[in-house]
C-alpha cells in the first residue's frame, strides 16, 4: 500500500518541523509522498522531496488536514502527524503497512503518543480506562497527533468537518467511520514523541471544545442521546474546571455551539451506538 504523509504547520516550530521531516525520511520503508500544508503561513526552506501547501489563511487543523487530503487523493493511506512530533522508530511505515493489510475493514490507526520520557499523558490514550498506554486494540476515537486514515474509508464517510477548526475533530470522524462498518485501532507500538503539553495553552481552548461537543452531538447522536450527551459534558465540566473565567467562556461556546452552522447532520444508527457501548465507550460519555 502507498503511504502519504500530511503534516499542517503555522510556521511557528521550523526547527522541529526539521526533525520530523528527518524522521520520516529516515524511515526503511519510504513514504510515497509527503505534503506540508502552510496554513496561514509562507513554507521556506523545506526539502526539494517535501510538496507544499500555502493557506492564505489559517483553516485550522481541520481546513488544514483536507487540504492536505486533495493533494493525497492517489495514496492508499494517509499519516497525519503534528508539526512538533518525532518518529523514533525508522519501522513505523512497515508496521502500518503490515497493520492495514491484515484487515481490509481497518480505517484508521492510532499512534501512541509519549514524551521524551517515554511517559503517556493520560488524555492520550483513546479509552476510559487509560492506566496502561501499552494496551491496544479497537477504540471509539483517535489522537489527532499521528494517526493514519485509509482512503476507501474517506470515500466513503468523507473528509474532516471544517466547521470544528480544531477539537473533537477526531472523535467526529471516528463515529462515522464505525457507523458505515470500519474499525478504529490504538496501536502503542507505533509511537509519535512529542512535547508534553496542556490542551488548554490554546487561548480559545474552553469555547472551541464547548462548541464542539454541541457540533458533535447535532452531527452524530441519535435526537434522545444528544440532551444526555451534553448534560453529562456540562456537569463534567462543571465538576472540574476551576477557572471561573475559562467555565464563563466554555458556556459562551457551548451557546455559540446551538446557533452556529456545523455541517450535515446524519445520526448514527443504533446499532452503532449498541458497539460503541461494547467498545467501552457509549456515546454519552
Amino acid at each position: 500500500m502507498e503511504l502519504g504523509v500530511a503534516v499542517v504547520t503555522m510556521g511557528t516550530r521550523p526547527k522541529e518541523l526539521a526533525a520530523l521531516l528527518e524522521s520520516v525520511r529516515s524511515q526503511q520503508a519510504p513514504a510515497a509522498r509527503t505534503v506540508v500544508v502552510g496554513n496561514g503561513c509562507r513554507l521556506d526552506g523545506l526539502p526539494e522531496w517535501v510538496e507544499t501547501v500555502e493557506l492564505p489563511e489559517n483553516l485550522g487543523v481541520t481546513g488544514g488536514r483536507n487540504a492536505a487530503l486533495e493533494r493525497l487523493r492517489d495514496v492508499d493511506l494517509v499519516l497525519d502527524l503534528d508539526d512538533d512530533g518525532l518518529l523514533v522508530d525508522d519501522q513505523v511505515f512497515t508496521r502500518i503497512g503490515e497493520l492495514f493489510a491484515a484487515d481490509e475493514r481497518l480505517g484508521i490507526v492510532s499512534f501512541r503518543i509519549a514524551d521524551e520520557t517515554d511517559v503517556t499523558q493520560r488524555r492520550h490514550v483513546p479509552r476510559l480506562r487509560a492506566g496502561d498506554p501499552m494496551r491496544g486494540g479497537y477504540v471509539t476515537t483517535f489522537l489527532g497527533g499521528a494517526h493514519v486514515l485509509a482512503q476507501p474509508m474517506l470515500a466513503q464517510v468523507g473528509d474532516w468537518p471544517d466547521a470544528f477548526f480544531f477539537a473533537h475533530e477526531e472523535t467526529d470522524m471516528a463515529w462515522r467511520a464505525l457507523d458505515a462498518g470500519w474499525k478504529v485501532l490504538y496501536a502503542p507500538q507505533l509511537l509519535l514523541q512529542h512535547p508534553r503539553t496542556s490542551p488548554t495553552r490554546h487561548a480559545f481552548f474552553y469555547r472551541v471544545n464547548a462548541r464542539n461537543r454541541v457540533y458533535l452531538a447535532r452531527r452524530n447522536l441519535p435526537a434522545a442521546l444528544v440532551p444526555v450527551y451534553l448534560g453529562v459534558w456540562v456537569a463534567l465540566t462543571g465538576a472540574r474546571t476551576r477557572d471561573l473565567a475559562g467555565l464563563k467562556v466554555w458556556f459562551q461556546g457551548f451557546a455559540e455551539g446551538w446557533r452556529t452552522p456545523c455541517g450535515p447532520r446524519k445520526p448514527m444508527r443504533w446499532r452503532t451506538v449498541w458497539k460503541l457501548a461494547r467498545l467501552g465507550r457509549p456515546p454519552v460519555i
